[in-house]
C-alpha cells in the first residue's frame, strides 16, 4: 500500500457530534428556534468546484451571497430532547442528516429556515455504518429549498468553506474556514449516542464544528454542499475536549449515494463498503496491549472462508496496514472496495501466514 493511502488512514481520537452538553463534540443542545426566512423551491443539482478571484470586497460579497443562497436549505431537527441539523435533499420533503442525530427516534420536529413553525417528519431510514439518515416531512411547504450538492472529488486543500447549522442550538449559524485535508479515514465512538462508524474519504476542515452542527452543511463559495459535518477531533491533553479547528465532514458523493438509495428504496441496497465476512474481536498480548483481531466466526462461503481463514486465526495486517484492534481493521477496510484483492496476514497456532482475499460487501 502506498504512503498516501496509509496517511489517509491515520487514526484520530474522535467523537461523534452526539447529544452532549458544553463544548464537546455533539449533535444536540437546548436552543431558541431558528430565524425563519422565505425562499424559492428548487430541485437537487450537482456541480463542480468553483474558482474564486477578485478583491477582499469581492470575497466578502461572495460570503454574503453563499449564506443567502444556502442557509435556507439548512434545517433544525428536534429528536426528543436533542437538537441537530439537516439539509434539504429534494423538493419532495426529504432531509438528509446524520444517523447519530436521529438516534433511535422515528418521528421529529423540523424547523425550516424558509418560514413557518415546526413541521412533523418521520424517519425513512438510517444507515449507521456511514452515519447518515434521511427523514421526510409530513407536509411539504411550498417554500422548501433543496440544496445544491457539489462534486466533492474536486475539493482541494486550502479551499474556503463555510459550515452552516445550529451549533449549541444557535439556529442558522455560520462559521468559516478552509479545507485542511481530504481523504481522511476516521472513526467515531459509540459513547453518548455515536454510531461507531468508520468513514473513508472525509473532508477535514478548520471551520468551527460544535454540538448541533451535525447533519448541517459544509459549503464552498459556489454555494454547493461539499459535505455533511459529522465529527470533531478530541484532544486527550484537554481532557478529551474538542481539538480546535479539526472537524470532519462526510463527502457529498457519499451523501448522494447513501441518501439517493434511501430515497429510492427505503434502505441502502449497495453499500460500496468492503468486508472480509468475519465476526471478530480485539485481543491483547502478554503486555496487555491490543495485539490483533481474533476471528470468532467466518461467514460460510464468504471472502475469508474462500481464502482459507478460520475461527481462531488472529489477523495482524490487511493490505500492508498493521491491525491491532477492530477499529484499525474497520479503517483498513474503509479504504478498499468490494471485489478488490488484498493480502491478509494472520497468526495461526503461533505461526504467521499470508493469504489473498477477494473482498466482499457489507
Amino acid at each position: 500500500m502506498d504512503g498516501s493511502r496509509a496517511h489517509a488512514r491515520a487514526t484520530f481520537l474522535l467523537t461523534a457530534l452526539v447529544c452532549s452538553a458544553a463544548l464537546t463534540a455533539g449533535c444536540s443542545a437546548t436552543s431558541p428556534r431558528p430565524v425563519e426566512r422565505e425562499g424559492p423551491e428548487k430541485a437537487p443539482a450537482v456541480s463542480g468546484a468553483p474558482t474564486i478571484r477578485g478583491s477582499a470586497g469581492d470575497l466578502q460579497a461572495a460570503y454574503e451571497k453563499v449564506v443567502k443562497d444556502v442557509l435556507p436549505s439548512v434545517v433544525q431537527i428536534t429528536a426528543g430532547d436533542s437538537l441537530g441539523s439537516g439539509v434539504v435533499y429534494d423538493d419532495k420533503g426529504h432531509i438528509v442528516t446524520n444517523a447519530h442525530v436521529v438516534g433511535s427516534a422515528q418521528s421529529f420536529k423540523v424547523t425550516l429556515a424558509t418560514g413557518g413553525g415546526p413541521v412533523g417528519a418521520r424517519l425513512v431510514a438510517a444507515y449507521p455504518e456511514q452515519d447518515l439518515a434521511v427523514v421526510r416531512l409530513d407536509e411539504v411547504p411550498k417554500s422548501l429549498k433543496p440544496a445544491t450538492f457539489g462534486d466533492s472529488s474536486k475539493v482541494e486543500v486550502g479551499q474556503i468553506v463555510l459550515a452552516m447549522g445550529n451549533p449549541l442550538g444557535l439556529s442558522s449559524s455560520v462559521t468559516q474556514g478552509i479545507v485542511s485535508a481530504v481523504g481522511r479515514t476516521v472513526s467515531s465512538g459509540r459513547s453518548g449516542g455515536g454510531t461507531g462508524a468508520t468513514i473513508a474519504n472525509m473532508v477535514q476542515t478548520s471551520a468551527a464544528i460544535n454540538p448541533g452542527n451535525s447533519g448541517g452543511a459544509l459549503v464552498n463559495l459556489a454555494g454547493q454542499v461539499i459535505g455533511i459535518p459529522t465529527l470533531a477531533a478530541t484532544d486527550p491533553e484537554l481532557g478529551r475536549g474538542p481539538a480546535p479547528g479539526i472537524g470532519f465532514a462526510i463527502p457529498a458523493v457519499t451523501v448522494r449515494t447513501v441518501a439517493g438509495q434511501i430515497v429510492r428504496s427505503g434502505r441502502v441496497t449497495d453499500s460500496g463498503r468492503a468486508a472480509l465476512g468475519i465476526t471478530g474481536r480485539t485481543i491483547v498480548g502478554p503486555d496487555f496491549t491490543p495485539a490483533g483481531v481474533a476471528v470468532v466466526a467466518v461467514n460460510q462461503g464468504g471472502p475469508a472462508d474462500r481464502a482459507g481463514l478460520r475461527a481462531g486465526d488472529v489477523i495482524t495486517a490487511v493490505g500492508g496496514s498493521g491491525i491491532s484492534t477492530m477499529q484499525s481493521l474497520s479503517e483498513a477496510l474503509a479504504g478498499l472496495k468490494p471485489g478488490e484483492r488484498t493480502e491478509v496476514t494472520y497468526d495461526r497456532d503461533g505461526a504467521e501466514h499470508t493469504t489473498t482475499v477477494t473482498l466482499g460487501e457489507i
